[in-house]
């Protein structure tokens, strides 16, 4: 089923086969632009009918990957990050099947109005154009990614981490499949067929202005690796550097359940809980027993000297625990002074990116929502619903943290612009 790789040699073959790559992308994102919403929709049905019947075939590409990096030695995180199970990919046919279903964005009207003339304005929702989205270890994002550009009207070009190499491909062969069977151009879901680093960085140029937006997918040195070089718009997804405060008015049993959730349903997503932050208040009834809990579970933690005190497994935090994104069976801990400590601790150490208060006192909890300026503030549930399926949107391109354009989950919605049309009867301006 996966179609033979295009030999490779040198710089120059590459640069000459990105260009390529861009300008068909670019050529289908014309196409996309303008494709009704139907003839997408049975694109996406054909693309979940293909992962569904094609599950083996990426099951056993993902694990000729995931035997590869064992063997390299890659840590537990990376390694749940990476692996694909049935489940996962149910999971990502049912994502395609939610992002089929929800209203078409493009072409969508989202205000109007009548000017004292007698012009109408309407702003339209309108594609951004061709997208570049870099990603490493989790093969689902190529899905995910594929199909919310397809249903925004954007081609996209994937280059997918070398350690997901296969899965990827064969992954991208059901994008491909369900584009060809609704008759739209295979080029409008890329998938770069190299693992050579050098393709990121062409992508990051630009490619002579075939890419209009870049999505970086990854961990921070890949994340800052495209802010630093990127000559065209980025949308930035930081480290998840999320907290739980566990207020003095939190019921402690609800706190217990949201901690160990937030901390230990996966450990290596972006939006897992990597540090625990307790009111001084509660500290004598609420401390020791979610310390307890998480230990127990085989959660590492390292904490204040609070923390330490209430059980002598825990390790003394060093200054580069406090703001560090684990993705693994590790938290830090410790106490704070109020919902006030616990704002100005998020405001220094956080990465805007998810952060829960776990409270029964709504002006403490309406207070940390308001103040903590993070893309996505809960309150008495888990930062793990830090996910585009978990908001309703099918999939996820990623959790974008900047302020401009997107923030939070990036679904089909937020992969679009916008442009005015104006409706006139022969109005000119004096």
């Amino acid at each position: 089923m996966t179609a033979p790789l295009k030999a490779i040699d040198g710089n120059a073959d590459l640069a000459a086969l990105m260009t390529d790559l861009a300008a068909n992308a670019r050529a289908a994102a014309r196409v996309l632009a303008l494709a009704p919403p139907e003839q997408k929709n049975r694109a996406l049905a054909a693309i979940a009918a293909a992962i569904r019947a094609h599950a083996p075939a990426i099951l056993a590409a993902n694990a000729e990957d995931v035997a590869e990096a064992r063997a390299a030695g890659i840590t537990s995180a990376f390694l749940d990050r990476l692996t694909l199970t049935q489940a996962r990919v149910d999971g990502m046919a049912d994502g395609v099947a939610t992002v089929r279903g929800i209203p078409d964005p493009v072409g969508a009207i989202t205000e109007s109005w009548q000017r004292p003339n007698g012009m109408t304005i309407e702003r339209v929702r309108v594609p951004l154009g061709v997208i570049g989205v870099i990603f490493e270890s989790r093969p689902n994002v190529a899905a995910d990614a594929g199909v919310l550009c397809l249903k925004a009207g954007n081609a996209v070009i994937l280059r997918g981490g070398s350690d997901s190499f296969r899965s990827c491909r064969a992954i991208h062969d059901c994008l491909v499949q369900g584009l060809r069977e609704a008759g739209l151009p295979e080029a409008a879901i890329t998938l770069v067929p190299t693992r050579d680093r050098a393709a990121v960085g062409l992508m990051l140029s630009g490619l002579n202005g075939g890419i209009d937006v870049i999505v970086p997918r990854g961990g921070k040195s890949l994340v800052s690796r495209v802010e630093a070089e990127a000559r065209v718009l980025v949308f930035a997804h930081l480290e998840g550097v999320n907290h739980v405060y566990v207020d003095a008015s939190a019921n402690l049993d609800m706190a217990k359940s949201i901690v160990l959730n937030a901390k230990m349903r996966r450990t290596g997503v972006c939006g897992a809980a990597e540090t625990l932050l307790v009111d001084r208040a509660a500290a004598a009834t609420s401390l020791k027993p979610l310390v307890e809990m998480l230990l127990d579970a085989g959660c590492e933690v390292r904490g204040d000297a609070a923390a330490q005190k209430v059980d002598a497994r825990v390790k003394p935090a060093t200054d580069e625990d406090w703001g560090k994104e684990y993705l693994d069976a590790v938290i830090a801990a410790r106490v704070v002074d109020g919902v006030d400590g616990a704002i100005a601790y998020i405001q220094r150490y956080g990465s805007h990116h998810t952060d829960s208060i776990v409270a029964d006192d709504a002006t403490a909890a309406e207070k940390f929502l308001s103040e903590v300026d993070s893309a996505i503030v809960l309150h008495n549930a888990s930062t793990q619903f830090a996910d585009g399926g978990e908001f309703g949107f099918g999939a996820e391109i990623g959790i974008a943290t900047g302020k401009f354009h997107a923030r939070g989950p990036v679904g089909a919605e937020q992969l679009t612009s916008f442009k005015y049309r104006v409706h006139g009867t022969g109005q000119t301006r004096p």
